[in-house]
């Protein structure tokens, strides 16, 4: 019987894998596989999602756990992982345009869900760029053995998985890795399962960083008072050591410039990628940059209030032109702008409206919102009620779109408000029964879905979350600081397949 199986496995294994793959005479390096991954982060790379935020904060996400899964990958004597799910949006490319896919979005992107459940970089890499339609080519030159030939054959790996029959597993003593990433599928999509394997995990990270929790809220409330700030933020989900040592820094240089600094009196300073001023007014303070750069920006700050009085005058014009209706900044769902780029986009949509006048009735439109998209060359309305309005849209189809959508903006506007109080309610009521620390969600997770999630937990009795900081998101995970993240559409007892 033996003898008989073991042909019948190389057999497959060639169908499967190019031969370079199997000649292969060492592992990928670390290094390597990054460099092989290129045209995958390409794609979906959080930059190039800027005025879709909630694709955006998935890609981020998963990001995340993808490089764990690959750095446990590389430690010795790992034995096996568990299989994980990821989901990325795939920004349209020439590589990923072939046909038999998904269609892209009018966005230019799509989704692509996939599990990882491999043993070693170069398969995972190749799985990667394979369940995401992208080309393998450039893999070869990565291996001293490797013969130049074609690699179609490695798209197989992901659309023709081999499929043994349970005999052989039981006479082989072989694990059955469908069987077992089944289990695992099983586990990662019940709640209360999956509570249960992560539950201890969390109490005893949160209670690791209850120290430096405490020591955030006194550099926090320190720094507000001295510079009189609003508030002070965070753009990106940093780790609480990384979020007080930028306050740190900002410590240090109010005691070297304290008068420069009192210049952000009333304002909000949020820790980001770029240090300038944002769209609605924030300080933003880039992570990577040097105290003298903060410095710059804090002297800047005058002008800065001057530009942004200018940029409110600008939106009041544009209201005026346009029946009323209110030009808005939604920070959570649009692309973080600097106060001059922000400027430059208002600037342009003015000077359309003034060449071309859109005979709308004064105040007609009072009550409705509008935010300017740069992306995008045709109207469209939100399901929160806005308006999404492209810079360089024709006038006459923005009159129309506007006027016989109007009541339909209305309607969302109202619903988005009942939604709110709903959902300030069951998260109140949540917070309540759990005796949670802390209860919110990620910008991305909407309303709606927040509370449906809370309505199906307030049924539940789940004991591990007393005095627990829980986050409503897309996906499980456990945050390096204790905070719980579960996705709004959990499940609870058997997995649907």
């Amino acid at each position: 019987m033996f003898c008989h199986l073991r042909p019948v496995r190389r057999l497959c294994l060639e169908k499967i894998f190019p031969p370079w793959f199997r000649n292969s005479s060492r592992a990928l390096s670390g290094a390597e596989a990054v460099n092989a991954l290129r045209p995958f982060y390409f794609a979906v790379h959080p930059d190039f999602f800027g005025q879709h935020p909630r694709e955006r904060e998935v890609n981020e996400n998963s990001l995340k756990r993808l490089s764990v899964y690959l750095e446990n990958l590389q430690k010795p004597g790992f034995k096996s992982l568990k299989p994980t799910q990821l989901t990325f949006y795939v920004r349209e490319t020439e590589q990923n345009s072939s046909e038999g896919q998904e269609p892209f979005s009018t966005s230019g992107f799509r989704a692509v869900k996939f599990t990882l459940h491999t043993r070693d970089l170069l398969s995972t890499v190749l799985y990667i760029l394979n369940s995401c339609s992208l080309s393998v080519e450039h893999i070869q030159s990565l291996n001293s053995n490797v013969r130049s030939q074609p690699l179609r054959e490695a798209k197989r790996m992901s659309d023709r998985p081999i499929k043994w029959d349970k005999s052989y597993y039981y006479f082989t003593g072989f694990k059955d890795p469908h069987e077992d990433l089944e289990q695992v599928s099983r586990m990662e999509t019940t709640l209360t399962s999956w509570l249960d394997n992560n539950g201890k995990s969390a109490i005893k990270k949160l209670k690791n960083s209850l120290p430096l929790r405490k020591e955030l809220d006194r550099l926090k409330d320190d720094l507000s008072h001295q510079l009189q700030l609003s508030d002070i933020r965070w753009q990106r989900s940093w780790g609480i050591a990384h979020r007080c040592s930028q306050l740190h820094s900002l410590g240090r240089l109010v005691q070297q410039n304290l008068e420069i600094l009192k210049n952000a009196k009333g304002c909000t300073i949020i820790f980001t990628d770029r240090s300038g001023m944002s769209a609605v007014g924030h300080v933003m303070l880039g992570t990577m940059d040097v105290h003298h750069h903060w410095t710059k920006l804090f002297e800047r700050l005058p002008s800065y209030f001057d530009l942004q009085r200018r940029l409110m005058l600008l939106e009041d014009q544009i209201s005026y032109l346009l029946g009323g209706i209110q030009v808005v900044y939604i920070e959570e769902l649009q692309p973080v702008l600097t106060l001059e780029e922000y400027y430059s986009l208002l600037d342009v949509f003015y000077n359309r409206l003034l060449k071309n006048r859109i005979p709308f009735h004064p105040r007609s439109l009072r009550g409705l919102q509008m935010i300017l998209n740069s992306d995008r060359y045709a109207p469209s309305l939100h399901e929160l009620g806005h308006f999404n309005i492209p810079t360089l849209c024709d006038p006459a189809n923005l009159q129309w779109f506007i006027l016989t959508k109007a009541q339909q903006a209305r309607d969302n506007m109202k619903r988005k408000e009942e939604l709110k109080v709903i959902e300030n309610e069951l998260i109140q009521a949540s917070t309540k029964k759990f005796s949670l620390e802390k209860f919110y969600k990620e910008p991305s997770v909407s309303s709606k879905q927040m509370v449906d999630c809370c309505k199906r937990l307030l049924e539940q009795s789940l004991p591990y979350l007393q005095g627990m900081h829980l986050c409503i998101s897309h996906f499980y995970s456990v945050m390096q600081d204790g905070d719980l993240c579960i996705p709004w559409n959990w499940k609870d007892g058997e997995a649907i397949k």
